[in-house]
């Protein structure tokens, strides 16, 4: 075999293993006078998932759901599994169904543990796990709710605390054989905090470490930036911020830096919205600030801008910015010349009845996302439109114990935030999946709040809605190279 076979050969490996182990085969060829023809978009192989330790209270019920929407051109067969994170067997909290059906599982007390989940073949394309804990009493009662990500190798976390009043922990889970290495940096009002330990934390294989934050600093800051980088190995990485009266939540990673961000769905009935930003760069930068709401872009009064010092955290309070209308948080750097990342906490309630959650950055809906555990009541929908008018499709799934799909299409004028009613499966018991489908060019971003009240108290969480990357883009060949001979 000659060099030009050999080196075809290991780029399409390299793309098929950073991309999700895409499916590539040779295509058809025509005369080799023919320009390169686009990418075609082929379901992913295999996706992993990882999902935190979801709590350390024994009063804490968490459950879990597993759903697969249908993709055109996925494989016939398949299986997918969710197991415990350790080296030793465990038993699966529950058996993921056949894609465009979701299945549930349940867990009690302090016991659950992190899980590793993979998918392959009809079941990779799309998987969304969905883990949400409800506890009633102590340190971060409230609903918590995280969609279970894959393992990369670099996450920021700005709207963390070391304050006395907080207990943030960083979830790291390794699926791997081998182990991880990782360094945990975190970064106050004043820039780089001096930490003990952060730095060369071995996850083992197979295995998860919760690292609270109050054990790397002696530095008490209200708001903290934390950047997780990995040495060597990869890792699932989410924050757990629990607070000793106000509840508690899962505080995703941030979008990648960039000049424009999106922070999507700040609920209606939001009391008080903390903005924390933070940006890598040594240079500063005054982030222009804008609110999508239901008719158009608004601009806070007194909070236009944002001056966001390099190296540095930077926070402020918005206060009840939404004023009874669900909103977007739209952040934009001059000519987008200055990366930053950015997260706000929402709060919901009054006095002793005030509960929290936290909604970061995030990657538009892109092709398609899935939201699972949804319920007829105590779900919200929530898609922007920050660039253009777009149109999406959302489908509601059968639900775990039975029911019939239905779908609707949905107009979301430019610079709005819609509240989407959205469809509910006839018949349906137990809960179901959403998924949300792009058919138009303008970008759109999601998530979706789950809620209820217990004690008086408005328990919430907030999951975003970034693309499922459940398919890839494979260049095709103008050639079937592979016949060549040495």
């Amino acid at each position: 075999m000659n060099r030009t076979t050999l080196s075809l050969i290991a780029g399409v490996t390299a793309l098929a293993a950073v991309t999700g182990f895409a499916a590539v085969s040779s295509p058809d060829t025509g005369t080799t006078d023919e320009p390169a023809r686009a990418a075609a978009h082929l379901p992913v192989e295999r996706t992993s998932l990882l999902c935190p330790q979801p709590s350390t209270s024994d009063l804490a019920e968490t459950t879990y759901t597993s759903f697969t929407p249908p993709t055109e051109g996925a494989e016939k067969e398949g299986k997918a599994e969710l197991r415990p994170a350790t080296r030793k067997p465990g038993k699966a909290v529950l058996k993921p169904k056949d894609p465009g059906k979701p299945a549930a599982g349940e867990a009690s007390g302090a016991e659950a543990p992190a899980l590793i989940g993979t998918a392959e073949g009809r079941f990779a394309p799309g998987w969304t796990v969905q883990q949400t804990t409800e506890v009633v009493a102590g340190t971060g009662r409230g609903l918590q709710g995280v969609t279970c990500t894959a393992a990369d190798t670099e996450f920021w976390f700005p709207g963390t605390s070391t304050a006395a009043d907080r207990t943030d922990y960083v979830h790291l889970t390794n699926p791997d054989d081998s182990a991880a290495v990782v360094d945990i940096e975190l970064y106050g009002k004043d820039g780089a905090l001096k930490t003990t330990v952060g730095e060369g934390i071995t996850v083992q294989p197979h295995s998860a470490e919760p690292v609270l934050l109050s054990t790397l600093t002696d530095e008490k800051q209200t708001d903290v930036t934390v950047h997780v980088v990995v040495r060597s190995g990869r890792v699932g990485a989410a924050v757990q911020a629990l607070d000793d009266q106000l509840g508690g939540d899962w505080l995703p990673a941030s979008a990648d830096p960039s000049g424009t961000l999106v922070l999507p769905g700040i609920p209606k009935d939001a009391t008080a919205v903390r903005l924390v930003a933070f940006t890598p760069r040594d240079a500063d930068v005054d982030l222009k600030l804008r609110l999508a709401s239901p008719t158009g872009e608004i601009t806070p009064a007194g909070n236009e801008t944002l001056h966001v010092k390099g190296g540095m955290t930077t926070a402020v309070d918005l206060g009840d910015i939404t004023r009874g209308e669900a909103g977007s948080l739209l952040l934009t750097a001059p000519d987008g010349s200055v990366p930053v990342v950015a997260a706000v906490r929402v709060l919901r309630g009054e006095g002793e009845n005030q509960e929290s959650a936290f909604i970061p950055a995030t990657r538009p809906v892109g092709t398609r996302a899935t939201a699972v555990e949804n319920t007829a009541k105590g779900t919200t929908l929530s898609v922007t439109a920050p660039e253009g008018t777009a149109e999406i499709k959302v489908t509601a799934s059968p639900g775990t114990e039975g029911g019939t799909p239905a779908s609707k299409t949905y107009t979301v004028k430019s610079g709005t935030t819609q509240i989407i009613e959205a469809p509910v499966p006839s018949g349906a018991k137990g809960s179901y999946a959403l998924t949300i489908e792009s058919e138009s060019d303008a970008p759109v971003y999601a998530s979706r709040t789950l809620s209820t009240t217990t004690g008086g108290v408005p328990f919430f969480t907030v999951q975003p809605l970034p693309d499922d990357r459940g398919t890839v883009a494979v260049p095709e060949a103008n050639e079937d190279l592979s016949v060549l001979q040495e």
